[in-house]
Parts: C-alpha cells; sequence; structure tokens
C-alpha cells in the first residue's frame, strides 16, 4: 500500500505489479497512455469546435485568421500554457472549481429564464444548485488547507473572463442595447439565434 501511494501519478500501474509482475506494469502504462492520448485529441477537437463556434456567433472576439485552425492553435496553446506552469494536480483542480461555477451558472440561467421554454420543474435546476454549491464549499476548504494557490489562480481567471467578457458586450452591442449574435455559415449567408436562416438577395432558391 505505501509503495502505490508513493507512485501517485502511476498508482494503477504500481498496483497492477505485484500481480502480473513487470509485465503487468508495462501493459497498464502502455494502456493508460493510449487512454490518455485518445482522451486529450477528443477535449482538444471539442473544445476548439466550441471556441470557433462562439468566435462565428461573435460571442468571442474573432481569432486570427492567419492558420488554418486558429481555435485549435489556441487551445493547445492554452493547454501547454497550464502544463508548463502547472502539475495535473492543480490543473484538476482548477478545471473541477471553473466547471462547477459553470454548472452553478447553467442552471440558474435555466431556472430565471427558460423555465416555460424547456418545461422543467423548478425544484429541479435548485437542487442541483444547491448541491454545486455544497460541493463547490468543500472542495474550496479542502485546497484553502492544502493548496490555497488554486483558489487565487482560480479566482483571478474567473475575474478576468468576466472582465473581458463584459468589454466585450459592451462594445459589441448597438444603440438599441441589442447585441447581434448570428452564425456565420458559408459567403453571405448567416443563422440567427433562433434558427431561422437569412439567404442573400441574389440567392437562387430554386
Amino acid at each position: 500500500m505505501a509503495e502505490v501511494i508513493s507512485a501517485k501519478d502511476y498508482a494503477l500501474a504500481a498496483a497492477a505489479k505485484p500481480a502480473f509482475g513487470e509485465l503487468g506494469l508495462v501493459f497498464t502504462v502502455l494502456l493508460a497512455i493510449v487512454a490518455t492520448v485518445s482522451g486529450l485529441i477528443a477535449s482538444v477537437f471539442s473544445a476548439s469546435r466550441m471556441l470557433a463556434m462562439l468566435s462565428d456567433m461573435k460571442q468571442l472576439p474573432q481569432l486570427y485568421r492567419g492558420f488554418t485552425n486558429p481555435a485549435l492553435v489556441l487551445t493547445v496553446a492554452l493547454a501547454i500554457t497550464l502544463t508548463v506552469l502547472f502539475d495535473l494536480t492543480r490543473i484538476a483542480s482548477i478545471g473541477a472549481i471553473f466547471y462547477l461555477i459553470m454548472d452553478i451558472a447553467i442552471h440558474w440561467g435555466l431556472y430565471r429564464h427558460l423555465l416555460k421554454e424547456t418545461k422543467a420543474k423548478p425544484v429541479i435546476p435548485l437542487i442541483a444548485i444547491m448541491l454545486d454549491v455544497i460541493i463547490l464549499g468543500a472542495f474550496l476548504i479542502l485546497k484553502y488547507q492544502s493548496d490555497p494557490l488554486v483558489i487565487i489562480v482560480s479566482l483571478t481567471g474567473f475575474v478576468a473572463i468576466l472582465i473581458a467578457q463584459r468589454l466585450f458586450m459592451i462594445t459589441h452591442t448597438d444603440s438599441t442595447g441589442t447585441m447581434h449574435m448570428e452564425l456565420e455559415m458559408a459567403e453571405g449567408e448567416t443563422m440567427s439565434m433562433g434558427g431561422e436562416t437569412d439567404m442573400p438577395d441574389d440567392m437562387d432558391m430554386r
């Protein structure tokens, strides 16, 4: 047990070694590498696709077009920066904090604005918010006691995101208070948030 605890980042492989020997250790490590690479590729492409979509919907600044896939390059650059600055434990902790805050915000938005449209029961998002707050509070207490840097980095990142998003919304809102968020599709063609597609005037509809 002491060896497994000291192994930390490769505890599963260390636990397999007594039962299967060196071959079990190598096999477990190889499986872990394959699983990690597969998950990393899937996460990078899904996150970059969402970033590109938000940029096309004008909810984020226009991405630099000097690359074939600027969203993918930006996502990989951010991932590399986090990997260089923090270890895996801190990255996972920061990600957990941001995820819980995001989950609270989504359920609050559902409760405040989308109950009629979704026909959801009000008690469901409220229970989800309560559970998220309990988990987040307990996690923050543990991290404050063991690793306060995680809380400082998370708070700094959260405030920076709020300020940047607020400035972006202010600078991209017209005089009537409307923030245009049409999804850019083909050249001259846009899709509004309601799902209606606006075609160019000279497009043949036959």
